[in-house]
């Protein structure tokens, strides 16, 4: 794990004790800190050890240097941020321990990389990358093991960020050698007073950067007034010579940003274009994430259960040509999005979920083909059975899938098992 002396002697205290705040605790113990921790689960509360245990919900903050709270715990309306603010004490996370870490570990670099869609994949390109190309790097933040779990990077070492808006806003110092901001658009308005709010949440991780470091974003956000230009800063442009056809977890124009994001970044930490192409090549892409499951009779199945939104949905509708799509689950709009611009695409839809009569109607207005298959067993079922060569079944559902499953991995699980069972 990651520990600091700069932690020893400090009076912590650690809401939410998921796997980040677990971690925070275990560093933190480690390195000397006085630790306070608190969950509402007993059976979290037990796994803290080491720490005392204090109802932090009533407890008096004033006490503490530092309240370190999970990145799900709602600064705009949770209890306990308020009682911080009046007590005066700073509200911070796990990636702002580790930025205060990072002055006793070996010489490094750090990249963090944000946006609506598009950052886990991203970030999982530019680690491997740089790991195909023998560069010691990790990946942390949203993405795989918390970072205060893992153990420091030799000298030389490149540590890879995905940062959620949530991660940012708890985030004060972190000064990446380069910065990514892929995308904004319209999420987590429950958490910001406007969507203007929420760019300005993920414009944060430039303004932490010192003068000489680099930024990378899309200039669209510049153009939309989202982004304020500031030395440093570059597009997100794809460079000539490479060839997307050659990298097959990489399919569709969105992941043609994905990949220059990841070209771009690499680049500026020196790596040659052999070395990046050869990363693109191997890139066996993340699960859910258009993922691809298998291929019948002529046909690609794809997992795409990480798209709980039309806009997260439309990219993988871009990507393929002919497509039978199952869509579904819980609605978070009652609109189409950006998925009406690719419609063209649809062969045939495939409904599911509660939202699947919804879907019906909207689709059967833009005179697509329907069957309402209420589950996703029969969804399979019969875009298997309709399925032709050179055709693609997408499970991209535009939904959440908390109507039916635990969560989007257990609905992409339940998609390849079905696929695997064909």
């Amino acid at each position: 794990m990651i520990t600091a002396g700069a932690w020893k002697n400090k009076r912590y205290a650690v809401y939410g004790l998921a796997r980040s705040g677990l971690a925070t605790v275990r560093a933190l113990v480690a390195s000397g800190a006085a630790v306070t921790a608190w969950d509402r689960s007993e059976e979290a509360r037990a796994k803290a050890e080491g720490a005392t245990l204090l109802d932090l919900d009533t407890a008096d903050l004033s006490q503490f240097d530092s309240l370190v709270v999970s990145p799900g715990v709602p600064l705009n309306t949770h209890p306990i941020a308020a009682r911080a603010r009046e007590a005066r004490v700073e509200i911070i996370g796990d990636i702002e321990l580790f930025a205060r870490a990072r002055a006793e570990l070996p010489p490094h670099k750090v990249v963090a990389i944000t946006g609506t869609n598009g950052k886990s994949t991203t970030t999982a390109l530019v680690h491997h990358i740089l790991a195909t190309a023998g560069v010691p790097t990790t990946m942390g933040g949203n993405i795989g093991l918390p970072i205060l779990a893992q153990d420091p990077l030799p000298e030389g070492g490149v540590y890879v960020l995905e940062l959620s808006s949530y991660q940012i806003d708890l985030t004060h110092s972190l000064d990446c050698d380069v910065a990514v901001l892929l995308n904004i658009t319209p999420d987590h308005l429950d958490r910001y007073d406007s969507f203007e709010a929420y760019a300005a949440s993920k414009a944060r991780l430039f303004a932490m950067q010192s003068a000489d470091q680099t930024a990378l974003v899309d200039w669209s956000l510049f153009e939309r007034g989202l982004v304020v230009p500031a030395a440093g800063f570059n597009g997100l442009t794809l460079p000539s010579g490479y060839d997307p056809g050659e990298w097959p977890a990489l399919q569709g124009p969105h992941n043609e940003q994905n990949a220059a994001a990841a070209i771009e970044t690499t680049a500026w930490l020196g790596l040659g274009e052999e070395a990046i192409a050869a990363g693109l090549r191997t890139y066996p892409g993340l699960p859910h994430r258009m993922e691809r499951v298998a291929e019948l009779n002529g046909a690609l199945f794809v997992n795409d259960s990480k798209a709980t939104n039309a806009e997260a949905a439309a990219p993988a509708l871009a990507a393929y040509p002919r497509i039978r799509w199952i869509v579904g689950g819980q609605a978070k709009t009652k609109e189409l999005g950006d998925t009406a611009r690719h419609l063209g695409h649809v062969v045939r839809a495939y409904t599911i979920g509660e939202a699947g009569p919804l879907f019906t109607k909207l689709l059967r207005t833009h005179g697509v083909d329907v069957i309402e298959s209420e589950t996703l067993e029969n969804a399979v079922k019969f875009a298997a059975r309709d399925s032709q060569p050179g055709e693609t079944v997408l499970l991209s559902p535009a939904c959440a899938s908390f109507d039916q499953f635990r969560d989007f991995e257990a609905r992409g699980e339940a998609f390849r098992a079905l696929v695997g069972a064909l």
